[in-house]
């Protein structure tokens, strides 16, 4: 993939339905997870949102050089 994908600002819908958990989100995202996909999914996102928002703090202060 060479594109850089499209970064969107809204959360997708969530939904428990018929013992799956059920995500439409943005750009026809539409898929249903077993309980113990959509928990570890959950986590990668809260794990992968941590990082990226640290990262965009860490770029807005001045950095010294390594000595």
């Amino acid at each position: 993939m060479t594109d850089k994908p499209t970064i969107y600002d809204e959360p997708s819908s969530v939904r428990a339905a018929d013992g799956a958990v059920e995500i439409d989100g943005p750009d026809a995202v539409n898929v249903a997870l077993t309980p113990d996909a959509a928990e570890e999914t959950s986590d990668r996102l809260l794990s992968a949102s941590f990082e990226a928002r640290g990262k965009k703090r860490l770029d807005k202060l001045p950095h010294r050089p390594r000595d």
